[in-house]
């Protein structure tokens, strides 16, 4: 096949060395000019993603577009009426994800039952609201244009922490933010926080739903602050029952908008039932990596199908795949990174297996003279994944590689998967949900 990658980061990368290795033409546009050294000398870069479409069409059915993030959905809904087989989301997915308060009020609309949330625009008027009320309050900030540690959630239960929060915001915004701030305030809830997902090709889901269990803290017991994901445990097995319970009255929609693409839903399960938190309409991000972990079959067979509208179900392994962030200073931020980290030799074993080398999903890197170094804008340098028909053992494998990889300053993580593993699935067995 012939495969364009369009993405402003380059965060789906591993999978486009993946795709190279399988035999495929790849292609990748990166939009954001400081990363634009990401995955150079691994696959080819190209500087417009329009110039590369005639080399697309030429490929005929063998010819696909990938789209990693959100906020492209309208283009996408338009390269797939001009004929194009495109993955990764559309205009309604970026609505979902990006507008919260739609989201929540889809979500109701399809028989869900949401908590509490209310948008905003002023954070005085937010402040006021809180001191009204005063709640635990997770505070979520629409569009996809901030950081994941801008958002914020509440641990008191009069909400005071998160009103700090509003002040400061209050004072920096104009300084920093052209446009008017637009977020929400959810109550907050405590359970078991479980997400799940599965493609959706056009016309429907396709199978087997897999469930995930992301570690968003930077810290090992969920301490620090919010990155994008730290790390993750996934399977694709036992999601059948909760599927049924949320994502699947969503395909009518998904289906009227031609959504073609991976679908996710974010949920707290307690006593009272499912709670959904958001919907992801795009590639997750470690999330995707971790997945492919589980796969029984080549990469670019399932994404093929999935963009020709094949109801073919994926070849999954059993078990789970337990998935770690390998990041360096100062990762979640980008101040400093230039001074602190970028280029930074990476050390692999060179008696690494194929198989572990599998394992192996690169991120913000580059070949510099033959040699692989950091590179980007975070220090978000690669994701271990290890695979076992237990959480521990795919954590020992996962936890083994990851202790194969030198990278000066590295820092990842020690504790994924062993809340889950410990308590968490007693918890949802429990609760009837596996």
């Amino acid at each position: 096949m012939r495969i364009l990658g369009i993405r402003d980061y380059n965060e789906l990368g591993s999978v486009y060395v993946r795709l190279v290795a399988e035999g495929h033409e790849v292609r990748v546009h990166i939009a954001e000019e400081g990363s634009r050294d990401v995955l150079a000398g691994l696959v080819e870069l190209v500087e417009s993603w329009e110039a590369t479409l005639p080399w697309i069409r030429e490929a005929g059915q063998d010819g696909l577009i990938l789209f990693e993030d959100a906020g492209r959905g309208e283009l996408q809904d338009r390269l797939r009426r001009d004929g194009y087989h495109v993955v990764g989301g559309s205009g309604l997915g970026d609505q979902l994800e990006q507008n919260r308060l739609l989201g929540q009020m889809t979500l109701r609309n399809i028989g869900l039952r949401t908590l509490p949330m209310l948008p905003f625009e002023d954070f005085a008027v937010a402040i006021a609201h809180i001191t009204a009320h005063p709640h635990r309050y997770v505070l979520k900030f629409d569009g996809s244009d901030l950081p994941s540690d801008a958002n914020y959630v509440g641990s008191r239960d009069d909400g005071l922490d998160v009103t700090a929060v509003l002040r400061r915001y209050q004072r920096t915004w104009t300084d920093a933010h052209d446009a008017p701030p637009a977020f929400t305030l959810m109550d907050h809830v405590k359970g078991i926080e479980t997400g799940l997902g599965a493609f959706f090709n056009g016309h429907e889901f396709v199978g087997p739903i897999n469930l995930d269990w992301e570690h968003k803290r930077l810290f090992p017991g969920d301490l620090g602050e919010l990155t994008g994901e730290m790390g993750t445990v996934v399977t694709y097995r036992g999601g059948d029952k909760l599927f049924g319970a949320t994502l699947a009255p969503l395909a009518p929609l998904l289906r009227e908008a031609n959504h073609v693409g991976y679908v996710n839903l974010n949920t707290i399960i307690n006593d009272e039932g499912i709670w959904p938190l958001e919907v992801t309409c795009r590639f997750g991000y470690p999330g995707f990596a971790i997945l492919s972990a589980l796969f029984a079959e080549p990469c670019g067979t399932i994404l093929h199908r999935i963009a020709t509208g094949s109801a073919t179900p994926l070849g999954t392994h059993d078990g789970y795949a337990v998935g770690v962030v390998l990041t360096v200073p100062p990762f979640p931020y980008h101040h400093g990174y230039d001074e602190l980290s970028r280029g930074m030799p990476i050390c692999l074993p060179e008696n690494l297996s194929d198989d572990e080398r599998a394992h192996l999903h690169l991120g913000e890197v580059r070949l510099d003279a033959g040699e692989l170094v950091t590179a980007g804008q975070v220090g978000y340098v690669m994701v271990v994944t290890g695979r076992g028909v237990t959480i521990e053992e795919a954590q020992h494998a996962a936890y083994a590689l990851a202790g194969k990889v030198a990278v000066p300053n590295v820092r990842y993580r020690n504790d994924i998967g062993t809340g889950l593993r410990t308590a968490g699935l007693a918890e949802l067995t429990r609760l009837g949900w596996l």
